[in-house]
């Protein structure tokens, strides 16, 4: 294959043998939105209400019938809170627990009070990467709020008063960071969603090309092949090292200057094989010839790496991954272009249908319809 390694999936199923960097989240903020009150409607319609209309510290916040008083009006803003009666919505003891529970508390600021509103109606605290929940599905008025790992279940779906999905993003990418990290909720710590956003002026095509709905879609398709290729943004380098030697064509007339074992696998896209590293290094900007390692150590980098791929490498395919997106070949011709020579026309099916069904819950969660011609 000219432009990508076969070797590439395969090695994801190996046995790491290698050291990581340490698997972490992080401390994550909130996507700012922009300044809006109103109520919070939920499930069977209720609101969003402080019970009692009480303003002390630790009042608790619940699901209750619709009655147009303070206690149920919510401003959201551009420092990510939400606030009632000049409170701010917290989560009990700064946890990050399924079934901790939601109070009015003092705005402080903290990561426990700030929230972010998605284009699929979830309101998201970050720092937990967790979803506002009715409890125990329970419609009854006085039902205590909590926050839990998100499911896309109607006790998790709000209408909240920002009415935009999520507000400003100042990153201007159509993932937001509370989106990118429900898609990733266990990702590695190196795979940071401001590592992506500062690889996105290399290829100002990508994911701002044809309608909202063709922008979201294309990000969803590249983030999708991503998370496939990663095992979920996990792996940062390829995890069978017996194939490291095997990546270096020494026919190119630069040969492998960074050693023969120096041109495995690494980044979101698994980028391998010396002339890879030549080509991408070239387009952008960058000697990965020489210094392959920057895109295991540089964030950015590797988002590039993955970007070049797909905006530019067509590998057994017949178009760019890009092309494919914005052209309306759907889904699975990024499959064909990525890996195709391996997992199309019925040669691994169950590879197709990971990538696949990534690619439906990332437009889920974007908020749009994955569209047609999801296979390959």
């Amino acid at each position: 294959m000219a432009a990508r390694s076969p070797h590439l999936t395969a090695a994801l199923r190996g046995t790491p043998v290698i050291a990581l960097l340490a698997l972490s989240l992080g401390p994550l903020t909130a996507t700012p939105a922009a300044a809006a009150t109103g109520t919070v409607t939920g499930l069977a319609g209720k609101c969003l209400d402080v019970a009692g209309a009480g303003t002390a510290d630790g009042t608790p916040v619940q699901l209750y019938d619709c009655n147009g008083t303070g206690a149920q009006q919510w401003t959201t803003g551009a420092d990510n809170t939400l606030r009632a009666l000049g409170k701010c919505l917290d989560v009990t003891g700064n946890s990050t627990a399924d079934g901790a529970k939601v109070q009015l508390w003092t705005c402080t600021g903290a990561a426990n009070q700030q929230w972010t509103v998605t284009a699929a109606h979830d309101i998201v605290n970050p720092a937990a990467n967790k979803c506002l929940d009715v409890r125990d599905n329970n419609s009854a008025n006085g039902t205590r709020l909590q926050i839990w790992t998100c499911t896309g279940a109607a006790n998790q779906k709000w209408n909240a008063p920002a009415g935009d999905g999520g507000g400003g993003n100042p990153s201007g990418f159509v993932v937001s960071e509370a989106q990118f990290n429900q898609m990733f909720p266990n990702r590695n710590g190196f795979y940071t969603y401001q590592g992506l956003t500062a690889a996105l002026s290399a290829y100002p095509g990508f994911a701002t090309t044809g309608s909202d709905t063709t922008r979201k879609q294309e990000a969803a398709a590249f983030l999708a092949n991503v998370s496939h290729e990663t095992g979920g943004l996990v792996y940062v380098v390829e995890q069978n090292t017996a194939n490291y030697p095997t990546y270096c064509d020494w026919s190119q007339p630069y040969g492998c200057p960074a050693g023969q074992a120096a041109y495995y696998g690494r980044g979101p896209i698994q980028l391998s094989w010396n002339f890879n590293y030549k080509a991408a290094g070239d387009a952008l900007g960058i000697d990965l010839l020489d210094n392959p390692w920057l895109v295991q150590n540089d964030s950015a980098v590797a988002w590039k790496t993955g970007l070049w791929y797909w905006n530019t490498q067509s590998g057994p395919g017949t178009m760019t991954p890009h092309n494919a997106m914005v052209n309306g070949a759907g889904f699975g011709q990024t499959i064909r272009s990525i890996n195709g020579s391996l997992e199309c026309d019925g040669r691994n099916p169950a590879q197709v249908q990971s990538r696949v069904d990534a690619y439906q819950r990332f437009t889920s969660i974007l908020g749009v319809t994955p569209g047609a011609n999801l296979y390959c």
